[in-house]
C-alpha cells in the first residue's frame, strides 16, 4: 500500500504528463534543489537524461522527481538495455521507485542506498520515481547517484553478482569478448582478496590490448608490465594460480569486472582454429 504522501502525488504525476513540466538542460547529468519548488511537498518535476552515463544530485529533496533515462538513439537494441545506479556515500532523504505507466514498484528505500552498492533494472521497467521523505527539520539532505546504461547481460551478471557470471565462456563468447569488451589483457593472477560481496583479483599484465579507462596502471618507462584489480562475484571462488590468462571484461563506474578469462594457450588454440575457418569476428595480434 502506498503511503499517504505518495498517494497524494499520483494525481500530480498524471497532470505533469499532460501539461508543462520542467526539463533538465543537461542531457547527461542533473542537479536540482527542492528549495526552488513553489508548492514544495506536492511538486513533481520531470527530468530527462539522454546519455549512456551521468549523475543526479538532488539537494533538500521535496515532493518528487521523475527521472527518464533513455539512450540518445531509436535503435531496437536500446530496448534491451539495463540501467545501473550507484548511490553516493551520503545519499539520503528519499525512497526510489520504478514507475511504469503510473504503476509504482519500490526499488530502494532510503536505508538501502548504501555506498558502493550497484542496483540494476531493465530500461523497459520504467522511469525512476524519486519520492522525498517528509521531515520536520530543514537539515541538509542529498539524494545522489551515478548511472550507466549497459546491456541486459552485463546488468544482470556483473552488478547483481549472479552465479551465472561464473560459468565458463563458450569459444564464440571468448572471441566476441576480445573484440567488444572494455578491456582485453594478457597476464597472470598475483593475489585474490575476498571482500564482503565480491572478490578482488590483483593481476599483472604483460600485454595490454585495450582498456576503455585507465584501470591498469603502467609500472613505468623501463617496466613494460601493468597492474590492477579486477572484480568478480564472490560465488565464483576464484583463486590465485600459475599460468597466463587472457582477461576480458567491462568497466562499470570506474571499476573493472571480469568477463571471459580463458588460459592464454586455450585462447590461442581457438583463435587460430577460427582464423583457419574464417570465422574470427576481429583480428588480434598474437605475436
Amino acid at each position: 500500500m502506498l503511503n499517504p504522501m505518495l498517494a497524494s502525488l499520483l494525481p500530480l504525476l498524471l497532470l505533469c504528463r499532460t501539461s508543462f513540466c520542467q526539463y533538465s538542460s543537461d542531457q547527461c547529468s542533473w542537479k536540482g534543489s527542492g528549495l526552488t519548488h513553489e508548492g514544495h511537498t506536492r511538486d513533481v518535476e520531470q527530468v530527462y537524461l539522454r546519455c549512456s552515463q551521468g549523475s543526479l544530485e538532488w539537494l533538500y529533496p521535496t515532493g518528487a522527481i521523475i527521472v527518464n533515462l533513455r539512450p540518445n538513439t531509436i535503435s531496437p537494441a536500446a530496448a534491451r538495455l539495463s540501467v545501473c545506479i550507484k548511490p553516493s556515500a551520503d545519499s539520503t532523504g528519499t525512497n526510489i521507485y520504478l514507475d511504469r505507466n503510473g504503476k509504482l514498484r519500490l526499488l530502494l528505500r532510503e536505508e538501502d542506498q548504501a555506498p558502493g552498492k550497484v542496483h540494476c533494472f531493465s530500461i523497459q521497467e520504467g522511469a525512476l520515481f524519486i519520492e522525498a521523505i517528509p521531515h520536520m527539520d530543514i537539515s541538509r539532505r542529498i539524494t545522489a547517484f551515478q548511472y550507466e546504461l549497459v546491456s541486459n547481460r552485463l546488468g544482470a551478471e556483473a552488478h547483481a553478482l549472479s552465479a551465472a557470471h561464473c560459468q565458463p565462456c563458450s569459444d564464440a563468447e571468448v572471441l566476441l569478448a576480445v573484440c567488444t569488451n572494455d578491456f582485453v589483457a594478457r597476464g597472470s593472477i598475483k593475489k585474490v582478496d575476498q571482500q564482503e560481496d565480491h572478490s578482488s583479483v590483483t593481476v599483472e599484465i604483460r600485454r595490454l590490448y585495450r582498456q576503455k579507462t585507465q584501470v591498469f596502471v603502467s609500472g613505468g618507462v623501463r617496466v613494460r608490465n601493468w597492474s590492477g584489480q579486477i572484480k568478480m562475484p564472490l560465488q565464483c571462488g576464484v583463486k590465485s594460480g600459475d599460468g597466463e590468462f587472457l582477461f576480458t571484461g567491462t568497466v562499470r563506474f570506474g571499476e573493472a569486472w571480469m568477463g571471459c578469462a580463458p588460459r592464454y594457450k586455450d585462447f590461442l588454440r581457438l583463435y587460430h582454429e577460427a582464423q583457419q575457418q574464417g570465422t574470427n569476428p576481429c583480428y588480434v595480434d598474437t605475436e
